[in-house]
């Protein structure tokens, strides 16, 4: 961890007061029941990154290794209605400097009331049901040296408010969530000498801010969810900094060309939708988006079908079909602006717990097509095993993948869990 990281993490906490909060919350109600129990679980891993291509620019390492820790503490009183919950990352990477990086994924205090539930420090919320891509999904940053997928997230400081409407149980009218994110949290990119990358490199000391507040401004979200039968629905709206950075081309102190991040200010609207009918799963995520002047829609939707107990087995199979649309067309920042997922999921049901997923999506537009597969398996109580491959095919230079054209990989990762 840098100097400069560690002193991001100090004014984060420091200048928004939760870990004082935190750590007086936790002193002024540290129980003394029985269940008040402290738990620590997580995992160590190793991790290859191997490319079948020469990389494109002369600083990068062709392969790399890595090594990461997830520890969580988690202590929770009063029959689970107090919980504390604490779980750091740590990344040490052999070829990029910028991957070697540590984190505060989750670090908070969670109260469940009679009628309401609060939470406060840094959490982990995820929201959508598509596969492909999650659309609506707002509130954490995305950590893109951990995957290209976008799955991994960085935790968010927050304050939340979760209230069930049931109304004395007269009526059930859903849940609904607010969320207070009084700090931002900036995307991660790779190093000049990490692969999966552009030519240009993204210098993040150069970083600017549609707000005056910069990284203080305060983000808010409300997301109201409810089941309807056999639908699940969620309308949700967000007001503060956009986590996806427009990415302008600059100069850095060196005179060398660069991208600099801009963080402009939005407004969100988002719709999940998912429906089981049968074997069927349908599902929808829309959102309607304005910022700086600029309004625009999207959406990813789908549906998975089932296939149980294949041959007499009892392994499954799940065939995913998805269409992402977004109606900025070739201007958008995202690789999905129109574009088909086909995908089959392979669950065996044994006592290694093995699945795999193999998928390809295709640009309508374009000959682009990338091809995805994963997989992992458990051996014994603790280890698992996990394997990763992408394919990255004819990709025009127009495309915001291009960069990625000679990166296809294969990812192989041994965890210990505890």
């Amino acid at each position: 961890m840098t100097n400069n990281s560690l002193l991001e993490y100090l004014k984060a906490l420091i200048n928004i007061r939760i870990l004082l909060c935190l750590l007086l919350l936790f002193v002024a109600t540290s129980p003394e029941e029985a269940d008040a129990k402290g738990e620590i679980s997580g995992y160590a891993a190793i991790e290859a990154d191997l490319f079948t291509h020469t990389p494109l620019h002369g600083t990068q390492k062709r392969h790399a290794m890595s090594l990461s820790a997830g520890p969580e503490y988690y202590r929770a009183w009063n029959g689970g209605n107090g919980s504390f919950t604490f779980a750091p990352f740590l990344r040490i990477d052999s070829a990029d400097n910028e991957r070697t990086h540590f984190d505060i994924r989750e670090l908070f205090l969670l109260y469940v009331y009679d009628r309401f539930e609060l939470g406060l420090g840094f959490r982990k919320i995820f929201w959508g049901v598509t596969e492909s891509q999650h659309l609506v999904d707002i509130i954490n940053q995305t950590d893109a040296i951990e995957s290209i997928d976008g799955e991994e997230k960085l935790g968010q400081p927050m304050v939340s408010f979760t209230v069930p409407l049931d109304f004395l149980e007269i009526a059930d009218l859903g849940t609904v969530e607010l969320y207070i994110m009084p700090y931002f949290r900036e995307r991660t990119f790779p190093g000049k000498n990490g692969r999966l990358r552009g030519e240009l490199i993204v210098d993040t000391d150069m970083t600017t801010y549609g707000s005056d507040a910069g990284r203080y401004n305060i983000d808010l979200a409300l997301r109201w969810s409810r089941s309807i039968g056999d639908y699940d629905l969620a309308l949700s709206y967000f007001t503060g900094t956009g986590r996806a950075p427009t990415l302008k081309i600059g100069t850095d102190g060196n005179g060398n060309t660069v991208l600099t991040p801009h963080y402009g200010h939005i407004d969100r609207a988002g719709l999940e939708a998912q429906k089981v009918q049968g074997d069927w799963l349908l599902k929808l995520e829309a959102i309607l988006q304005s910022a700086e002047g600029k309004s625009y829609g999207a959406w990813t939707g789908g549906f998975e079908y089932s296939l149980t107990s294949i041959l007499g087995t009892h392994m499954d199979i799940g065939l995913i079909g998805e269409w992402s649309h977004d109606t900025r067309g070739s201007s958008a920042d995202t690789a999905f602006e129109d574009d088909l997922m086909f995908g089959l999921r392979l669950t065996v049901n044994d006592l290694g717990s093995t699945d795999a997923l193999l998928g390809v999506v295709l640009d309508i537009d374009s000959p682009a097509r990338s091809i995805f597969l994963e997989s992992s398996r458990r051996y014994g109580d603790h280890l698992r095993i996990r394997f990763e491959a992408n394919l990255f095919l004819d990709i025009p230079a127009n495309d915001l993948l291009f960069g990625l054209r000679d990166d296809d990989f294969v990812k192989i990762e041994a965890a210990y869990w505890f």
